[in-house]
């Protein structure tokens, strides 16, 4: 029985990364990411998953300690059943001093190195593109430090915008099962 069951899950998500792209997935996006192991991928390379994403900088010192915060905190109050169908993902606004390996440090100091965190930096182009398509707003005010929007999206396993958690510190219960009713549709 449980053969069965393991057997229909990896079906269902087969049948997700087979499913053409809508119009609005972050899928459609062209642009090329590099990640925190130095290695180059587009967004449609994350199909098939959850995505809980938020921008930051890693130099930050005001709201971004508190965003991560926020995203280890959705991550510890994820149900254990749906965890491998829900990637953590963290871009950086500020690619010119968040390279792979600094991007790695972070995830390491933070513990944040597990295979559910993902960290992305891209061109200053790439990012504002990405940027505005999450609705997040961000300004350079000094050169290692920026004024920016504090929002963790959450998208759908074909790369749709289905929920935004607004702030630092909310209550991430309807974050939390916005994640889960997405993760369930996968098994």
């Amino acid at each position: 029985m449980a053969l069965a069951l393991q057997s229909c899950n990896q079906k269902a998500k087969a049948a997700v990364k087979d499913k053409p792209i809508s119009d609005l997935s972050i899928y459609n996006l062209p642009s090329k990411w590099t990640n925190q192991n130095g290695q180059s991928i587009e967004m449609k390379d994350l199909k098939g998953k959850v995505l809980v994403m938020v921008m930051i900088y890693t130099s930050c010192k005001a709201a971004c300690p508190r965003l991560v915060a926020d995203m280890r905190n959705i991550e510890q109050r994820l149900p254990e059943n749906i965890k491998d169908d829900v990637q953590l993902v963290l871009v950086s606004i500020a690619p010119e001093v968040d390279t792979p390996k600094r991007l790695k440090t972070f995830a390491v100091e933070n513990k944040m190195d597990s295979n559910q965190w993902f960290f992305l930096r891209s061109t200053e182009e790439n990012t504002r593109e990405f940027a505005a398509v999450l609705a997040v707003n961000y300004k350079k005010i000094a050169p290692l430090e920026f004024s920016h929007s504090n929002i963790i999206s959450v998208f759908n396993a074909d790369g749709e915008l289905v929920y935004q958690q607004e702030g630092l510190g909310v209550n991430s219960d309807p974050t939390i099962a916005k994640i889960t009713e997405e993760a369930q549709k996968l098994n």
